[in-house]
C-alpha cells in the first residue's frame, strides 16, 4: 500500500454479505452512509479490506448489484486470496504459505465419498478451496469424519461451517483470520502497521477475525447464532468486542464510534449540508458534501431555494470552468445557475449519488487536486465517471472550486 507513507490510522477489515452489504435494505441507505463517512474522513489516511467468502467472480458480481465503495485490499475465497487496488494484483507470499501440506486431488477424491456433500458451483472452486452445501442436521458429523480421513491422508487442513449451509474445506494456515495476521505482519515489517484495526462480521468463517491480537471488532446486530454462539465461548469478556443494536454498515459506524476510532458522523445524517460545520475541513469532506447535496437537490429532498444557489455561488470561483464527458465546456455560474432546471427531476424515483476513492494532493500551499470516480443510480441502472478537480481552500470555511474535468469511465447505452 504504497500510497500511505505511514501507519494507516484505521484499518476496517469487513465481511460484506449481512455485514458491510444488507440484503434487506434495498434502498442501500446504511451502505451508502457508510460510503460518505469513509470518502469525507478515512480514505486519505487509511484502509479499507474487504473479507469475503465470495470467489472473483461473485465478487465482481456482487458490486456490479450495490454501491460498494473500491476496497484497499480485498480478501476472498474466505481467506484464500489476498488481492491489492482496483486492478486486484495477487499476493504471491500468500500464496506460498497456503501451498504447505496442501493437496487438492487428495481433498476432492475424499469429499466425493460423501454423499451429504453437494458441490458447490464451479466459480467457487478456487485452487486452496473447495466448498460445499450441507445441511445443518448434518454438519457436524460430516465435518467430524472428513477431518479424521483427511488427516490420515497427511494434510493439514481447516474445515468452516457457517450460514447453516456452506462448507468450506481450506488449507490450515488459510482463513479469514490468518489473511489478516499475514497483513498485520507485512505491515510490521514495513513499519506501516495500522494504529487501528476494526474487524466487522456476521457469520461463523468471520470468527478468526475476531481472535487476531489488539483488534476491535463488532458482530453486527444481525449476526448468525453461530458467531454469537462462538462469542459466548471464547471472547465474551473481551471488551474489545461489541455486538452492536444496529444492523449492517449501520453497526459498524456504530463501533467506529463506540471504540472512539474517528468521527463517525456521516454526511448523510447531516441534514444541512451546505450550512455544517464538520470537525474537519478536507477536500474529501467537501467533494462529498457537494454531490450528496445534488443527490438531494434532483431527489427535491428540500425547496427549490435561491439560497442554496446562493450558497452554491460562493463555493465556485465564477471564473471557473466545467468540462463535460463530451467535451462541452461551460463556466461554473452557468454550470450552477442550470442546476434550477434540475431541482426534482428525480423526485420519487430510486436515483443515488456516490463518490469512491477520492485522492487528494496538495499542489500549492492552498490548493489541492483532487480525483475522484463519481457514480449515479437510477434504479437498476448506473453511470460512473472519473473527475478531477482543483479546489482551494478557505482556511475553516472549506474551499472553492476552481476547476472541474469529467470523463466516462461506464455509461447507460444511448445517455450522455
Amino acid at each position: 500500500m504504497a500510497r500511505l507513507s505511514a501507519p494507516a490510522r484505521l484499518m476496517i477489515v469487513s465481511d460484506l454479505d449481512h455485514t458491510m452489504v444488507d440484503h434487506h435494505d434495498p434502498e442501500n441507505l446504511s451502505l451508502l452512509r457508510f460510503n460518505a463517512l469513509w470518502e469525507a474522513n478515512y480514505r486519505h489516511d487509511s484502509l479499507l479490506v474487504f473479507s469475503t467468502g465470495r470467489s472473483k467472480t461473485l465478487y465482481k458480481q456482487l458490486r456490479k448489484e450495490k454501491p460498494m465503495l473500491t476496497p484497499d485490499i480485498t480478501i476472498m475465497s474466505v481467506g484464500t486470496e489476498i488481492t491489492y487496488g482496483d486492478s486486484m494484483v495477487l499476493d504471491d507470499g500468500w500464496i506460498e504459505v497456503l501451498n504447505q501440506k496442501w493437496d487438492r486431488n487428495i481433498v476432492t477424491e475424499e469429499t466425493g465419498k460423501f454423499s451429504q456433500l453437494t458441490p458447490q458451483p464451479e466459480t467457487e472452486q478456487r485452487p486452496h478451496k473447495v466448498s460445499f452445501f450441507v445441511e445443518k442436521d448434518k454438519a457436524q458429523a460430516v465435518t467430524k469424519a472428513l477431518s479424521e480421513v483427511l488427516e490420515k491422508r497427511r494434510l493439514d487442513v481447516k474445515i468452516i461451517y457457517s450460514g447453516g449451509i456452506d462448507l468450506d474445506i481450506l488449507p490450515q494456515g488459510a482463513g479469514k483470520g490468518q489473511a489478516l495476521a499475514y497483513l498485520h505482519k507485512k505491515f510490521k515489517t514495513e513499519g506501516k502497521l495500522p494504529l487501528n484495526t476494526l474487524v466487522c462480521g456476521d457469520s461463523g468463517n468471520d470468527a478468526e477475525l475476531f481472535s487476531i491480537p489488539d483488534v476491535h471488532g463488532v458482530m453486527v446486530s444481525n449476526a448468525q447464532e453461530e458467531l454469537l454462539q462462538w462469542h459466548a465461548e471464547n471472547a465474551k469478556d473481551n471488551p474489545k468486542i461489541i455486538h452492536a443494536t444496529k444492523r449492517c454498515a449501520a453497526g459498524i459506524i456504530e463501533a467506529i464510534g463506540h471504540f472512539h476510532l474517528g468521527p463517525n458522523l456521516s454526511p448523510r445524517d447531516v441534514a444541512d449540508l451546505l450550512d455544517s460545520k464538520p470537525e474537519s475541513v478536507s477536500p474529501g469532506y467537501e467533494v462529498v458534501k457537494f454531490y450528496l447535496f445534488l443527490e438531494r437537490w434532483r431527489r427535491a429532498e428540500f425547496d427549490n431555494s435561491e439560497a442554496y444557489i446562493k450558497s452554491l455561488e460562493a463555493d465556485f470561483d465564477p471564473s471557473g470552468v466545467m468540462v463535460y464527458p463530451n467535451g462541452f465546456e461551460q463556466s461554473f455560474s452557468d454550470s450552477v445557475s442550470g442546476l434550477r432546471n434540475y431541482h426534482g427531476d428525480q423526485q420519487g424515483k430510486r436515483f443515488r449519488v456516490w463518490v469512491d476513492r477520492v485522492f487528494a494532493s496538495q499542489i500549492s500551499s492552498d490548493t489541492w487536486l483532487v480525483k475522484f470516480n463519481k457514480w449515479e443510480s437510477y434504479g437498476e441502472e448506473r453511470n460512473n465517471c472519473v473527475i478531477s478537480a482543483i479546489l482551494r481552500s478557505k482556511g475553516n470555511s472549506g474551499f472553492t472550486w476552481i476547476h472541474v474535468h469529467k470523463t466516462w469511465v461506464e455509461l447507460p447505452q444511448g445517455k450522455d
